[in-house]
């Protein structure tokens, strides 16, 4: 529709900005000039772009981090005094809830982070989880070199600051394989599948050589889930699955640690295993719990404030929270997954589902484990557990997914199916 200008007084006609004409033809263009008020354009641009984002954003999604994250802020304050004390030396005593203004600190940062991520645009989300997924990728290959040992296990990177680049990895592994697996759109004769799969074999290795079977096993879980849902052949998805037994089986009897949690799992272990520790303080809550800072076996449970904070939930607050804060993580999953439902291209729904499965995974055997229903694992209860990286790294993550799934509300889109991808090469 061609714009009209108006007329002033005594019929002279008055030029137009190209942003008054855009507003009278019904399409916006940003003004040039200052804005009453003395504020420059880019003032106005920043509430524009803000509306816009709380427009396309999964609102619901963000607000169950949130609440995952503010239920985490209590519950390390519960668990704090534990590892205080059990860290504390004649030397040094640690304060009571040391851990816990800690992680109020690294929560504050990660609420940034996922703020920031969350504000990008889908093709800006997938660099920047390619680019984080490469550097860490690298990061990898230094850990066996240079990495700092603790308790057994050497994933860290000390760099003035400690940095453990499998953490940061789950911010870009599954946007890493959805980029590549969505290349066949482009061209069907490309071995995408294989490229992947060769990448799992040598990122298990590295991992394997820390050794963290923990993550070896997320990290293949994502990819399963990936590489099934990209409509590759089930067939040959088994041939695969069949690879991974045998790695397990390698993984028993060359990994003394790993052989000796599933033993105790499978036969049973002695009373002051960390796992039975865990499930006797998680049921001595009952259902009501005994209350804040109230509960008593927690103070015996190592890890208290990270690998066992849902059994100090559940005795301080009782096994009717636990099952709030698995309600909270089956409905955040059930909500992407249907949020994936709109998506019209391969690329986002295989990097939604495939971190959708990373955090989910995560979540359910950190609380199998403390429910004595799998093998201890040594893996943390995701946003609700005490960390640096970790909750960085979670929170970016979190960020990028709600990045990948925005959506304008206002334009219909042609759903994607699996039907009409066929099988990958």
């Amino acid at each position: 529709m061609a714009s009209i200008a108006p007329e002033g007084p005594q019929g002279f006609t008055i030029p137009m900005s190209g942003a008054h004409r855009g507003a009278v033809s019904g399409h916006f263009a940003p003004a040039t000039g200052p804005l009453p008020g003395g504020k420059g354009p880019g003032a106005r641009t920043r509430r524009q772009r803000l509306a816009v984002w709380w427009q396309e954003i999964d609102r619901f999604a963000l607000y169950i981090v949130l609440i995952l994250m503010g239920i985490g802020a209590v519950a390390v304050a519960a668990g704090s005094p534990a590892s205080a004390r059990r860290l504390s030396t004649s030397a040094e005593r640690l304060p009571d809830l040391y851990f816990f203004f800690l992680h109020m600190r690294w929560q504050f940062v990660g609420i940034g982070a996922l703020l920031w991520a969350s504000s990008l645009d889908k093709d800006a989300a997938r660099r920047f989880g390619i680019l984080i997924a490469g550097i860490m990728f690298a990061a990898l290959f230094l850990v066996p070199v240079v990495g700092s040992e603790v308790n057994g296990a050497k994933r860290w990177l000390r760099l003035g600051f400690s940095l453990q680049p499998s953490e940061f990895l789950k911010v870009g592994w599954p946007i890493l394989l959805a980029w590549i697996l969505s290349w066949r759109a482009r061209d069907p004769h490309i071995p995408v599948v294989g490229i992947c799969a060769a990448l799992m074999v040598v990122l298990g290795g590295l991992l394997m050589l820390q050794p963290d079977f923990g993550s070896t096993m997320l990290f293949s879980g994502s990819f399963a889930v990936m590489v099934l849902l990209s409509g590759f052949d089930w067939r040959r998805l088994a041939a695969l699955g069949g690879v991974g037994v045998v790695g397990l089986v390698i993984m028993y009897f060359t990994y003394d640690n790993g052989r000796n949690r599933i033993d105790n799992f499978l036969f049973g272990g002695t009373a002051y295993d960390q796992v039975d520790l865990a499930e006797r303080t998680l049921l001595n809550g009952g259902w009501t719990g005994q209350g804040f800072w109230m509960g008593v076996r927690k103070m015996s449970l190592p890890e208290a404030h990270t690998d066992y904070i849902f059994s100090v939930i559940g005795e301080e607050f009782g096994l009717l929270a636990c099952m709030v804060i698995v309600a909270l993580y089956i409905a955040f999953l059930v909500r992407v997954l249907m949020r994936t439902i709109d998506e019209e291209d391969l690329f986002s729904v295989l990097a939604a589902a495939g971190i959708t499965a990373q955090f989910g995974g995560q979540a359910f055997i950190n609380i199998l484990v403390n429910l004595q229903l799998f093998p201890s694992k040594g893996m943390t209860l995701p946003l609700i557990s005490y960390g640096g990286s970790s909750t960085i790294a979670l929170c970016l993550t979190m960020g990028l997914l709600l990045a990948i799934t925005r959506r304008n509300p206002f334009i219909q889109r042609e759903r994607f199916t699996l039907r009409t991808n066929g099988e990958l090469s």
